[in-house]
């Protein structure tokens, strides 16, 4: 594990100054017992939770029993998306007592506009945050305060993936009805159709009659783009730069509205896909929770990503029985992987600047990087194990294995929590953060071992199972998904570099704003024209229209930013190894 030198924390417990939660003049301990404190409700703006209201269940009761605080999420995906509800609420002066937004743009509107607080007072006696001191420092350059807290952070080399035993993308197919199929090989995105429609033909109809298709898209993730024709880029190396598409290695950089560009790509695919009756006619107007429910009930067959087919059907008895997604490898693929952030990830936590209660909110922040803190509300899709004493309990060796409980409740599709820790069923009571602060396949130093279950021996030796079995034999015995992607030269790693996009000037935003609408607009009429010539019009208005609009004033910004991340790849990798 490499050591980080903590020096703002010393810098600032060096202080001989003792404030108080009122007049905060220097260092403010944090360290009490916050249960006998006043009941608060905080409002939690949280740019990445798919929940909106009051956190229930288990995890709103550890939340309530350590900080006698309940926490009402304010959440713009289930508001409709976009920006609106965040300009909304940064016009009116106050965005939430704690938030979870984008480092960058947002982070930066914030400070500027004195929404956050300058949690220095607090800082010096977070001492879970403390060892991640380089990237609290690094995220708050040049800001003269501590005024966000990095999430994603990470104690490996930027150049090492990540993502664990699985990758964030790849192509998950249903893997028991591809292996009826007789295991085609796949040489590239457009030979997945034939073998999706000998799939979907052969199994019409889940066991209850209820209709199966290839794909199915949702629409409220979508950004700059379509999000769901972002992902078959991802096979072939690249992710998003504004409206650029931007390879691991920095050895491409496209527009996303070139007609060869792998966006247009995969548009193509999708309508060639509906040509073929293997999209979900619900994909236009189905959120993700609804599609999410579909892939549970075993209606659709591909997966672009492993924590979305893998975590909502492949349960222990689906996978008992032989049935699951399992990565099924293009021949050509070299699937894009998020470096570790030596500097964290994308999002930033925030204490608000009119928050009634500072000094708590930053102890709920320290204690989200503590082992307790992250193992209860680290993301689900990320292989959280849940708290100690619920979900998981230490082996006669130490070692971390599951409960009863927690092999029911997260393996085998779910179980009720006892009343004493809150009730209800346990997804129910999952942390609606959807934030993991520190990454889970970093060491947990209470265990010994990763965050991540999928790490743990225990659970390795328990999941062996006929889904995983045939996968791994007819694979050539992998250890992991990401074991097989390494061996076979599958797989591009984009050093963790914590690359902060700049800010949209007012011009570029107004544009980009009309110019994402456009494309995404024209986008899903393309995956639903009636013929090709339909499609290729549709690109030519797309493409006419968004010219018209500014954007190749706006690819410019996107392109140079696309460049300088890659500049930051190469310096970090340089740096930290």
């Amino acid at each position: 594990m490499v050591v980080v030198p903590l020096l703002g924390a010393l810098s600032l417990a060096a202080c001989t100054a003792a404030g108080s939660d009122d007049d905060p003049s220097g260092p403010v301990s944090i360290d009490q017992d916050w249960s006998e404190a006043d009941p608060i409700t905080v409002d939690v703006y949280d740019g990445l939770a798919n929940y909106m209201g009051i956190q229930g269940g288990w995890f709103g009761k550890i939340v309530k029993d350590k900080f006698n605080m309940e926490l009402n999420i304010i959440a713009p995906n289930v508001a409709g998306g976009g920006d609106t509800l965040y300009n909304t609420r940064v016009s009116g002066g106050e965005l939430g007592d704690l938030v979870v937004v984008d480092k960058g743009r947002q982070m930066d509107e914030l400070v500027e506009g004195g929404l956050l607080l300058d949690a220095s007072d607090y800082y010096g006696s977070m001492t879970n945050v403390s060892p991640f001191d380089t990237a609290v420092q690094h995220l708050n350059e040049g800001k003269e305060g501590v005024y966000g807290f990095p999430t994603s952070v990470s104690s490996l080399k930027p150049t090492e993936s990540s993502e664990g035993i699985d990758p964030t993308f790849g192509p998950y197919l249903r893997w028991d009805l591809y292996a009826d199929a007789g295991y085609p090989e796949i040489g590239t995105l457009e030979d997945l159709l034939p073998i999706l429609k000998t799939m979907q033909d052969a199994h019409p109809q889940t066991d209850d009659g209820k209709p199966v298709h290839a794909i199915s898209l949702f629409k409220d993730w979508d950004g700059n783009m379509m999000v769901t024709a972002k992902q078959p880029a991802t096979l072939y190396g690249y992710d998003e730069m504004g409206f650029v598409l931007a390879k691991a290695d920095g050895s491409d950089y496209q527009s996303i509205v070139d007609p060869d560009s792998q966006y247009v790509r995969s548009l193509k695919f999708y309508f060639d896909a509906n040509q073929l009756g293997l999209v979900d006619p619900e994909s236009t107007t189905q959120n993700y929770d609804t599609m999410f429910a579909k892939y549970q009930a075993g209606q659709v067959l591909l997966s672009w990503w492993p924590w979305l087919g893998q975590s909502a059907y492949n349960t222990e008895q689906n996978m008992a029985d032989g049935k699951g997604f399992e990565l099924a490898p293009l021949q050509d693929q070299k699937v894009f992987s998020y470096g570790a952030e030596v500097y964290g990830g994308k999002q930033i936590i925030g204490i608000g600047s009119g928050a009634e209660d500072p000094a708590r909110l930053a102890a709920f922040v320290d204690w989200l990087y503590s082992p307790e803190g992250i193992l209860a509300s680290a993301s689900e899709t990320q292989g959280a194990a849940g708290p100690e004493g619920l979900t998981w309990e230490k082996g006669e060796d130490g070692a971390p294995v599951f409960t009863d409980f927690g092999t029911k409740a997260i393996l085998e599709g779910g179980a009720d929590v006892p009343a004493e820790w809150g009730g209800g069923a346990y997804k129910d009571g999952v942390s609606a953060l959807n934030v993991s602060t520190v990454l889970p396949i970093d060491e947990n130093p209470d265990t010994g071992y990763p965050y991540s279950y999928k790490y743990w021996p225990s659970y390795q030796e328990t999941t062996s199972n006929p889904l995983t079995d045939d996968w791994t034999s007819h694979m050539g015995d992998p250890a992991s998904t990401m074991d097989y992607l390494q061996q076979n030269d599958q797989v591009v790693v984009a050093p963790g570099a914590s690359f902060t996009t700049p800010t949209d000037s007012s011009e570029i935003e107004a544009i980009r704003s009309q110019v994402k609408a456009t494309i995404i607009e024209h986008s899903w009429k393309m995956v639903f024209a009636k013929d090709d010539a339909e499609f290729d019009a549709l690109l030519a208005q797309m493409q006419s229209t968004v010219d018209g609009l500014g954007y190749a004033t706006v690819l410019e910004f996107d392109m140079a930013n696309a460049k300088a991340q890659n500049d930051a790849r190469v310096a970090v990798a340089k740096e930290f190894g």
